[in-house]
């Protein structure tokens, strides 16, 4: 999904939060009051181009804003101490210890050892360094969830493809066992299907299933 969608979906929310925790009547004539927003996204990766802006009407309304705009910052971090520039780079050393060592703990410990050693977020990650490999421990995990759930899905479609496939090749035996005599009921013992299946099938009515 892209980044702007999410900003938006968690932008509606965060609204929809303040006007239950304010308890305001979103259903009445009242204008209903919100905090005014401020959009950022920190941008961690390598790229050629920096817009200092992204906008919902040059992402997908070719720049026309006549009904809905919505501008988000873009932060970099090209600074050299602020706290910003300091995440980018703890991001950029993990996505390197990533690819040595793949989603494991070795590669969490790596991390924090690296940035300790360059002063980045070191005063952070020396109180808090137990929290931070759970946290980096919890998002591995569910990453693999994902992953295992996307493929036992493929896997289902593939077991139901095959069980469908099956049925094919018993409708069309059937069809020709009932084209050389055979009766329905030794047919259906034949192919171990309900006489109902096997009937259908001849009648044509038959959806596989």
């Amino acid at each position: 999904m892209n980044i702007i969608i999410r900003i938006f979906l968690y932008l509606a929310h965060t609204w929809n939060e303040y006007i239950e925790s304010t308890k305001q009547n979103r259903y009445g004539s009242k204008k209903l009051v919100v905090p005014r927003p401020e959009l950022y996204v920190i941008y961690v990766g390598d790229r050629k181009t920096r817009p200092e802006w992204i906008r919902l009407s040059e992402e997908f309304f070719e720049g026309n804003r006549d009904f809905i705009q919505i501008n988000v910052k873009v932060l970099y971090g090209e600074g050299k101490d602020d706290i910003i520039s300091q995440y980018v780079d703890f991001t950029k050393v993990y996505n390197e210890q990533v690819k040595l060592h793949g989603k494991t703990r070795e590669a969490v410990l790596e991390t924090i050892r690296i940035c300790k050693d360059r002063n980045v977020l070191s005063e952070y990650l020396s109180g808090r360094e137990k929290e931070v490999i759970n946290i980096m421990m919890g998002l591995f995990d569910q990453e693999k969830a994902v992953e295992q759930f996307g493929n036992e899905k493929k896997e289902e479609g593939r077991t139901e493809g095959r069980a469908e496939g099956r049925l094919e090749g018993k409708k069309e035996a059937a069809i020709n066992m009932k084209a050389e005599g055979l009766s329905e009921g030794m047919i259906a013992k034949i192919l171990d299907v309900g006489l109902s299946i096997v009937q259908e099938w001849i009648s044509g009515t038959a959806v596989v299933r």
